[in-house]
């Protein structure tokens, strides 16, 4: 099937899908809740929406099909707690990647670690009842993205949205990127990410991630067979991410993220067009030419901040809001990205990066 040129990309933040689909020559259009200044750089157009909501995407959406004709989707993150609008778009446009009744199937928790235990693939205990010995125990959001509302387990703390708890799990945390055609899947990339405490309720927030994992081959053969199992599981299709825990010499699954995650970026190559083909059923032994390492880091505001035109943003920087813009403490304000031969050095350089910022931020920042 021939690549479209106009391609409807639909996100909380549209950034990294436009970036990588204007870097391969096609037309990205994008609808998003923050619309960063680099986002409309790479778009061919734009819209902007206070959510993901039905309500909110019919408008903009008609008016994409209706003035450029794009009969094809790609969503990316945000969709966890609007799935209603996931049907919406599949009855008005194809879309590449997941399908919709797939990415709702790995929403539904039980069925996810049910498949799990059918497969024989070990994940840390998980219970859909509050739990009552003395373990130590996360509750965590059925429909939740980048560790929002995770966090320890209080009996005396009421969840206001449905949760269940799983066992917490000391260890390092991985992910895998990799493609899949709905039968076979293949590895892109192992990487490490990291989290950031923002305080009560936010203490296992994602904060960066980078493109070196210290896992044995053993254990990176093992998780690329489970992929196999799950790919065929679950009908996986496009990009998608695994993310687990390396405790010793036990691996624990964490969850299947169905959609092109931030790992996307690590990688020099074409993936948005890999994630094409491979959403129409063409997967190719695709070869990276990657030398080196690359980190990505999301900068979080310590104070409420507004960025002044003053403000001169340095190389390696992405994801900018426009000026006058007044980032709330903890949320992101912008993310880096940091490339060198050897993971260390990618390491240190977002830590300089970052602080470097924060003190650019009290500088110009009110």
């Amino acid at each position: 099937m021939p690549i479209p040129e106009y391609i409807l990309v639909i996100a909380s933040s549209g950034r990294l899908l436009a970036q990588a689909a204007k870097n391969v020559g096609l037309k990205p259009l994008v609808i998003d809740i923050f619309v960063d200044r680099d986002t409309q750089q790479y778009a061919e157009a734009f819209k902007q929406v206070s959510s993901l909501s039905e309500q909110q995407l019919v408008p903009v959406v008609d008016y994409f099909i209706q003035r450029y004709g794009v009969r094809h989707f790609i969503y990316g993150s945000g969709f966890e707690y609007y799935p209603e609008s996931l049907r919406y778009l599949d009855n008005k446009l194809i879309v590449l990647g997941n399908s919709i009744d797939t990415f709702l199937r790995l929403q539904d928790k039980s069925d996810f670690f049910s498949s799990l235990d059918k497969l024989s693939i070990p994940y840390p205990e998980v219970c859909f009842v509050p739990p009552n010995n003395q373990a130590v125990w996360l509750v965590k959001p059925m429909q939740g993205q980048g560790g929002l509302g995770i966090q320890r387990y209080n009996p005396k703390h009421q969840a206001d949205t449905p949760v269940y708890w799983q066992k917490f799990q000391a260890g390092t945390q991985h992910s895998v990127l990799f493609l899949a055609d709905g039968k076979n899947a293949q590895v892109i990339g192992f990487n490490t990410q990291w989290t950031i405490d923002l305080g009560e309720g936010q203490e296992f927030i994602f904060s960066g991630i980078i493109s070196s994992c210290d896992l044995l081959d053993e254990h990176k053969e093992r998780i690329t067979d489970w992929l196999d199992e799950l790919v065929c599981e679950f009908r996986l299709k496009g990009i998608n991410s695994l993310d687990f825990i390396q405790a010793d010499e036990m691996v624990f699954v964490l969850e299947i993220n169905p959609r092109p995650s931030a790992s996307m970026q690590l990688y020099d190559a074409d993936l948005i067009i890999w994630h094409i083909k491979a959403s129409q059923g063409q997967l190719t032994d695709y070869a990276l030419s990657n030398k080196g390492y690359t980190g990505y880091q999301i900068v979080y505001a310590q104070q409420d901040v507004m960025i002044s035109e003053a403000f001169k943003w340095p190389d390696g920087c992405m994801d900018l809001p426009e000026f006058g813009v007044t980032c709330r403490t903890g949320q992101p304000v912008c993310s880096i990205i940091a490339h060198q031969k050897q993971a260390h050095l990618v390491i240190n350089e977002l830590q300089i990066k970052q602080l470097n910022l924060i003190k650019g931020f009290n500088t110009h920042g009110i």
